[in-house]
């Protein structure tokens, strides 16, 4: 919060902070500029749409945000629709109160940003989400990934399965992937194999 509010002589500290605060309790969740705006608004924090873009960037500037962008929508949305991660897991789980999920998705964010690159105009990761979501697409490899902390719940697991049978309608999908906390098996549909992986196997094939 130093380095951000030093630097940018922001002055409305309380309102940088109830917004970083809100967008860790939206993490892994798209999230348009007005949305966010609104929740600012909900909590007395009240800042100008503007100035609650300008934050934004601040945050991802100190590389305390991340961005991800929709893979389906139009350029306009794509800028405005996002899902944002934390690149410190420890300042995130601090805000957290249900945690495990999140805390799993951003770390195969953290990972995936890592193998491919990360910057203010990234355009090799991405999610998906056009009636369905995706959790992370890269169209350079096919490569379509759910994480998921556990599959035993069986509205959890159809929810997770159905999204990526229906992908590969839509978009080349050579690999589908849905991690787990520490769940493997495999199954195929009529576009092959979807895999299931415990996240720290994963990690460890990069």
């Amino acid at each position: 919060m130093g380095d951000i509010i030093a630097r940018n002589k922001i002055t409305n500290v309380a309102g940088i902070r109830v917004l970083v605060r809100k967008m860790a309790e939206s993490v892994c969740r798209p999230v348009s500029y007005n949305r966010i705006n609104n929740i600012m608004s909900s909590v007395g924090g009240k800042l100008s749409l503007a100035t609650t873009i300008k934050y934004l960037e601040y945050c991802e500037e100190a590389w305390l945000l991340l961005r991800l962008k929709n893979f389906a929508s139009m350029l306009a949305d794509k800028e405005s629709n996002c899902k944002y991660y934390f690149i410190d897991t420890g300042i995130l789980g601090l805000f957290l109160i249900d945690k495990d999920t999140m805390l799993l998705e951003n770390l195969v964010a953290l990972q995936l940003f890592r193998l491919y690159g990360h910057d203010m105009d990234n355009e090799r990761v991405f999610f998906y989400h056009d009636g369905y979501e995706i959790d992370f697409y890269v169209p350079d490899d096919e490569l379509a990934i759910q994480v998921c902390y556990s599959l035993h719940d069986e509205d959890t697991r159809k929810r997770e399965t159905d999204a990526l049978q229906k992908l590969p309608n839509r978009l080349p999908c050579g690999r589908r992937l849905i991690l787990t906390y520490d769940e493997e098996e495999t199954f195929t549909d009529k576009h092959g194999t979807i895999e299931v992986f415990p996240v720290w196997k994963w990690l460890l094939e990069k």
